[in-house]
């Protein structure tokens, strides 16, 4: 497909992610023209910008766009990285998606005026679809350092990587995973860690994903928790699909050699300087994952469930002492594992509050006929993952429908305009 320079297009959904294509599928459903802006290929996101070794922390099963569940050899697996791009390409070629692709949005006005790098075109309702992973985070203390650096959506291998040791800096998902691939490739690892939980990959007969998935977790929405902005920028517990699954439990890489310190503070050139707090990132993370095992058995004493018991995990390491400086001679490189920020400068539409966050309930934001989807809790867990942006793609479409009927939704509220 190609775009007009100059066309008027009912709906534009700019993004051809998963949350993008989910949307397309619903707006197929109900017959409503539209084009999706994709500014590279379907599925880029995960090719380019992931490493080599990734795969998912979620089982295939919780992979269910619309109309196309996961249907493989392999549902309690983990697909890795050219496997998800397969998924999302077979997805797309499932239905006849009207995309554009190599085409990037680079400024939305009032009107919906969407001016692009092959041409503008205007629409009645525009769907931004661009997910939360678009400016990779660097703080500042990343200018100051002379060894080579880079951010972990650049990282593809430990063989990219110059000789020496590594030091990875934070302690999310990509951090853990990274340091972890590093590692078994026999490379030195020093791992800055942070405040981030973790969590079991299985407990009591069955993968802790399922056991949540059937405690209702994952459908609850956000306005449920009395912590709304604390539940939303939360960062993910740390847990791998890789092999077939497992804990990552950062106090047996140390056994085995890695080298662990607190939170990254400063550096002088030289050296670097880390908090003391190492025993209390650790602990954190343990807590965390001990307080879901709670709430598992919780349940399944609740509805008289015949489950194997299974032993709690107790810390096969501990801290002597916490490394409060790194020496920067013989680093071969620095990973910076430090998350992204949104990126909506090309929006100048004033949807967005004094964080730069977008405005919205459910994805419908205070502009009639602008919406949002695949943002990170945008209504529920899964709401940026496979798992559940199809419920989100369905409430936003829905949206879509009732306004084009002439009924608008501001804030949760609606009128129907005569």
């Amino acid at each position: 497909m190609q775009l007009i320079d100059g066309a008027h297009v009912p709906v534009v959904v700019v993004g051809g992610g998963q949350a993008g294509l989910a949307t397309s599928w619903h707006l197929t459903a109900q017959g409503l023209e539209h084009v999706v802006l994709e500014a590279e290929s379907v599925g880029s996101e995960w090719r380019n910008r992931r490493w080599d070794s990734f795969c998912l922390v979620t089982p295939n099963w919780q992979c269910s766009l619309p109309g196309f569940p996961y249907d493989g050899t392999d549902p309690d697996g983990f697909m890795v990285r050219d496997e998800i791009v397969g998924y999302l390409e077979s997805y797309r070629q499932s239905y006849d998606v009207p995309i554009v692709e190599g085409v990037r949005a680079t400024r939305l006005e009032h009107g919906f005026r969407i001016t692009t790098t092959a041409g503008t075109i205007t629409a009645d309702q525009v769907v931004v679809a661009t997910g939360p992973y678009q400016r990779p985070s660097l703080p500042r203390i990343a200018e100051r350092l002379v060894v080579p650096q880079l951010h972990s959506s650049q990282y593809r291998n430990p063989d990219q990587l110059p000789p020496g040791e590594i030091l990875v800096v934070g302690t999310g998902q990509s951090g853990c995973q990274i340091a972890e691939d590093l590692h078994l490739a026999g490379r030195t690892v020093h791992l800055a860690t942070g405040s981030a939980p973790r969590v079991a990959r299985f407990y009591r007969g069955l993968d802790v994903v399922a056991w949540l998935d059937r405690m209702g977790y994952y459908s609850k929405g956000i306005d449920e928790f009395d912590d709304v902005d604390a539940v939303r920028f939360r960062v993910n517990h740390y847990v791998t699909g890789r092999d077939g699954g497992r804990d990552i439990d950062l106090r047996k890489f140390a056994l085995e050699g890695m080298r662990l310190y607190g939170r990254l503070l400063d550096t002088d050139r030289q050296e670097l300087r880390f908090a003391d707090d190492l025993a209390q990132n650790l602990d954190h993370a343990d807590a965390v994952s001990e307080g879901i095992k709670d709430s598992i058995d919780a349940y399944i004493a609740a509805e008289g469930i015949d489950a194997p018991e299974e032993p709690r995990y107790r810390p096969v390491w501990e801290p002597t002492e916490t490394p409060e400086t790194l020496s920067l001679q013989g680093i071969g490189a620095v990973i910076w594992s430090t998350g992204f920020r949104r990126d909506d400068s090309w929006i100048q539409v004033p949807v967005f509050d004094g964080r730069g966050y977008p405005t919205h309930r459910r994805g419908v934001t205070s502009e009639p006929g602008m919406y949002f989807i695949g943002l990170p809790w945008q209504h529920t867990w899964g709401s940026g993952r496979f798992g559940g942006v199809a419920d989100d793609a369905r409430y936003v479409v829905d949206r879509i429908v009732e306004q084009r009927a002439g009924v608008h939704w501001i804030a949760g509220l609606h009128r129907t305009v005569a």
